[in-house]
C-alpha cells in the first residue's frame, strides 16, 4: 500500500513540476510562427445540426457494407484475399507467404470504395450529405436483394459475428478520426465539422466520446470477465499515462498549437482515458449494476453543471493551480466515466447477457436500433429542456447523443449479416490489428500537415 501511494505521489509531483516548468521556461522565440492563426482557425465554432452529423455517420457504415456487396457481385477473392498461406516445403519446415500483389489490389480497392468517398463527403461533397445517404441506402438495398436472389441463402460464419461488426465499427471510428485530424487545419474541411467552442454538435465532437464508448462495449467488465484487483488495473493504466506525458512534452517542445478550451492547458485525450481506467479499477462492480451507477454519476454531475459549474467551465477564468488550468479535462472526467459505465451496461445487456445472442441476428439488431431510438428521444428532450449538448463539459445530453449516434452506426454495421460472403476487408483487418499505432502515426503526421496549411483565413 505504501509503494502504491508513493507511486501516485511521484506522478502528482512530476505533473506539477512539469506544468511549472512549462509556465516559467517557455522559449522567447516561438517555433511555430503561425500558432496564433491556427488556434483562431479552430476556435469559436458552433458546429452543425444533429441531423447532418447523423446522416454523415450513416454514410460511413453504408460505404463499408457496399464494399462487401461489391466483392460478392464481382466474385472477387484476390487469391485468398492476399492473406497469409502456409505450405510445407520440407518435412520439418513450414513456409508462410503472402500474395502481396493480391493484397495490394485489395487494399487499393478498399481505399477507392471506403476511404476516398469518406474524404469527399467530409470535404467537397459536404453539401450533399443527405442526398448521399439516401442514394447509398438505395444502392445497398438493391445490391442486397440481388445478392440474396443469386445466392442459395445467407452464409453464416465467424465473419458475420458481433465481434466482426464491432471491429468494423472501431476501424471506421479510427478512419474518421484520422481523416479529421489531418484535414481540420485546411480550409477545404468545413468549419462546422470541427470541434465546437461551447455548445453544439459537430463531427469531431464525437471523437473522444466514441472511443470511450467503443472501449466500454468490448471491455472485460461488459463481458462479465474478471479483470483482477485494482493494482492490476493501475498497472494497465501506466501506458496511457506514459502516452499522455509524451504528448504533453512533445507538443510543448515544438510549440504546437493547442486549443486550450478543448481540455485545458496541459490535459489531453490520453489523460482522460487514464482517469477513466483508474476510476474503473477502484470502483469495479458487475456490469448489470453499472447502468445504475453511471446514471447516478451523470445525474449528479448534470445537476452540478446547471447549478453553476457550467458557467465556470465555459468561461475564460483560470487560476494558477493545476486543476483550474485544466478545468475542462478534470471536471469532464465525471461525464466520461458515467458514459463508460452506461456503455458497459448496454454492452452487457445487448450482447453478452445470457438472453442475448452474440451473433448479429435480427433480434439483436432490432434491440440495438430500438435502444438507439430511445436514446435519440432522450437526447432531444435533454438538449431542449435541460441543457444544450456540450462536448467541452461532457454533460448528460452529450453522453446520450454519443450513445444514440454510435449505437445507430453499430446497428448498421451489424446489417452486414445479411450480405453473403461478408468478411472484414483487408484494410479493416490491417487497421484493426494496429489501432494504437495508426492513431499515433496520424497524430505525428498531423504536426507536419499543419505546417502545410499556411493559407489560412484569420477571419
Amino acid at each position: 500500500m505504501v509503494d502504491q501511494r508513493g507511486g501516485l505521489t511521484k506522478v502528482y509531483i512530476f505533473f506539477n513540476l512539469l506544468s511549472f516548468l512549462m509556465m516559467d521556461s517557455l522559449p522567447k522565440q516561438t517555433l511555430n510562427p503561425n500558432k496564433h492563426l491556427k488556434e483562431q482557425f479552430v476556435s469559436n465554432l458552433d458546429g452543425s445540426s444533429i441531423l447532418e452529423i447523423a446522416a454523415l455517420l450513416t454514410i460511413v457504415p453504408l460505404l463499408v457494407l457496399l464494399r462487401y456487396s461489391i466483392d460478392f457481385h464481382w466474385k472477387i477473392d484476390y487469391n485468398n484475399g492476399g492473406n497469409a498461406v502456409s505450405s510445407k516445403k520440407n518435412d520439418d519446415e513450414i513456409v508462410v507467404y503472402r500474395n502481396w500483389k493480391a493484397y495490394t489490389n485489395a487494399i487499393s480497392l478498399d481505399f477507392i470504395f471506403i476511404v476516398f468517398p469518406m474524404l469527399l463527403f467530409f470535404t467537397v461533397l459536404s453539401e450533399w450529405v443527405y442526398l448521399g445517404a439516401v442514394l447509398l441506402s438505395l444502392l445497398l438495398l438493391i445490391l442486397s436483394v440481388t445478392a440474396k436472389r443469386s445466392s442459395s441463402g445467407l452464409q453464416r460464419g465467424p465473419s458475420l459475428s458481433f465481434r466482426a461488426s464491432v471491429s468494423s465499427y472501431r476501424v471506421a471510428l479510427m478512419l474518421i478520426t484520422c481523416l479529421c485530424i489531418l484535414a481540420v487545419d485546411f480550409t477545404i474541411f468545413p468549419r462546422r465539422y470541427a470541434k465546437t467552442e461551447t455548445y453544439g454538435t459537430s463531427l469531431m465532437d464525437l471523437g473522444v466520446g466514441s472511443f470511450v464508448l467503443a472501449n466500454a462495449i468490448v471491455s472485460r467488465q461488459a463481458r462479465d470477465v474478471s479483470s483482477g484487483n485494482w493494482i492490476t488495473g493501475l498497472k494497465g493504466t501506466a501506458p496511457l499515462l506514459l502516452l499522455a506525458f509524451i504528448r504533453l512534452v512533445t507538443t510543448s517542445g515544438v510549440d504546437y498549437q493547442v486549443h486550450v478550451t478543448e481540455y485545458g492547458v496541459h490535459w489531453n485525450f490520453f489523460f482522460t482515458l487514464a482517469a477513466i481506467s483508474i476510476l474503473t479499477s477502484f470502483v469495479n462492480i458487475p456490469a448489470k449494476y453499472c447502468g445504475i451507477l453511471g446514471f447516478s454519476v451523470l445525474a449528479g454531475y448534470q445537476t452540478w453543471l446547471i447549478s453553476g459549474l457550467n458557467t465556470y467551465l465555459l468561461s475564460d477564468e483560470r487560476g494558477t493551480d493545476i486543476i483550474s488550468k485544466n478545468k475542462e479535462g478534470v471536471y469532464s472526467i465525471l461525464g466520461y466515466w458515467g458514459m463508460y459505465l452506461l456503455g458497459v451496461h448496454l454492452g452487457y445487456r445487448l450482447f453478452y447477457a445470457k438472453h442475448s445472442n452474440i451473433r448479429s441476428t435480427t433480434s439483436s439488431i432490432a434491440r440495438v436500433f430500438l435502444v438507439s431510438l430511445l436514446l435519440w428521444i432522450v437526447t432531444i428532450l435533454l438538449d431542449n429542456y435541460v441543457e444544450r449538448i456540450s462536448r467541452r463539459t461532457c454533460n448528460m445530453p452529450y453522453v446520450t447523443w454519443v450513445l444514440a449516434q454510435d449505437l445507430q452506426a453499430l446497428g448498421i454495421f451489424m446489417l452486414s449479416s445479411y450480405i453473403p460472403m461478408n468478411k472484414l476487408s483487408s484494410l479493416e483487418e490491417a487497421i484493426d490489428q494496429n489501432l494504437l499505432a495508426t492513431f499515433l502515426l496520424v497524430s505525428f503526421l498531423s504536426t507536419d500537415f499543419s505546417t502545410l496549411s499556411i493559407n489560412l483565413d484569420p477571419r
